[in-house]
């Protein structure tokens, strides 16, 4: 029998493209040689931790396969109600994008002239009832079984806020999912916080420094590269919230590998000096997605991301199961840090 191996996971939100990292947790729960000792995530890979956390609570890995399952499936059953759709066209053509749809593009032209405090003033959010439902939070601050970290943004002093299991509240999950121009800010004791994917999608440090896993397993769902040059008014628009959602990520590696460089001339071994990093990228399979599609919550478009995060991690463990605890399968500074 193989040696049980740690492994700790690095969540990227992305709204409905967050089911990709559903499949990728799936095939790791399934897999009976890989322990998960600590999630650190960001919005979507927010809630997929803490979904996670509560079942282990109250079950074990099969638990927790079938939390997540009845979970995106609320978020599908929640999204029929919105008129944020697919049009025809795009159903008959198989584009699950939306930047077809009526419902999404009036909304992103009202997002353009009034804020969420003026469209909502009664701060509905139908995702919040969807997290407090089917997440018992005194479960998941009591769950010994897994490591646990949020990051959200703090509106007011620009800088990071890490949420820890000990902590974690529906408010900081959806502080960490929290979209300046859909929804009000979240305030936590006094403090308003908008989306974690602006200073820390997902942060890395809490896992190099508080959990005793080597390996981080990156699954990152916004690409970072894209051949052509957009032009179009929506691609400009997708392009850049890449750009956006991947930079605190790229700043963070880029500081994680010039440490690591330092510690190695210097002799000097400490949890950066002895990480390991690993990587499952979406990027074919989100890379045809415009940004529109995060917002579509179709229960055949989530299980395909879902189908295509499971191929993924079988790969993955198929191809590097061997360097876990023993190699860094994931060249930082190649990806991270060269043009």
């Amino acid at each position: 029998m193989a040696k049980v191996k740690k492994l700790d996971l690095a969540l990227q939100g992305g709204g409905a493209h967050g089911a990709y990292t559903w499949g990728v947790i799936d095939c790791l729960l399934a897999d009976d040689r890989i322990e998960i000792e600590g999630i650190s995530g960001t919005s979507a890979g927010a809630m997929n931790g803490v979904v996670m956390a509560d079942a282990l609570t109250r079950g074990d890995k099969e638990t927790a396969r079938q939390a997540l399952h009845d979970f995106w499936q609320a978020v599908s059953r929640a999204g029929m109600a919105s008129p944020i759709r697919r049009s025809p066209l795009d159903i008959l053509t198989g584009n699950w994008s939306l930047d077809h749809s009526p419902g999404f593009v009036a909304m992103d032209l009202l997002s353009r002239v009034a804020s969420p405090y003026q469209l909502n003033p009664l701060n509905i959010n139908p995702l919040r009832d969807i997290v407090t439902d089917h997440i018992d939070f005194e479960r998941v601050r009591q769950c010994q079984q897994l490591k646990l970290f949020v990051a959200a943004t703090n509106v007011r002093t620009g800088k990071q806020r890490v949420f820890r299991r000990e902590e974690m509240s529906v408010d900081a999950v959806m502080a960490s999912a929290c979209l300046p121009f859909m929804f009000q800010a979240v305030e936590i004791d006094g403090e308003a916080y908008w989306d974690g994917g602006y200073m820390g999608n997902p942060a890395l440090f809490p896992l190099m420094e508080e959990c005793s896993a080597r390996d981080i397993l990156l699954i990152q769902i916004n690409p970072i590269s894209r051949n052509e040059v957009p032009t179009s008014a929506s691609a400009i628009m997708n392009r850049l919230n890449e750009i956006t959602f991947n930079s605190a990520l790229i700043k963070e590696i880029r500081m994680i590998a010039l440490l690591k460089h330092a510690l190695d001339e210097q002799g000097i071994e400490n949890c950066y000096q002895q990480a390991l990093f690993h990587r499952i990228s979406g990027e074919q399979a989100l890379e045809g997605l415009s940004v529109s599609s995060k917002s579509n919550s179709e229960w055949a478009f989530l299980c395909h991301l879902f189908e295509q995060g499971q191929a993924a991690a079988e790969r993955w463990l198929s191809e590097h199961f061997d360097a876990i605890g023993s190699h860094s399968t994931l060249d930082i500074d190649a990806v991270y840090l060269h043009e």
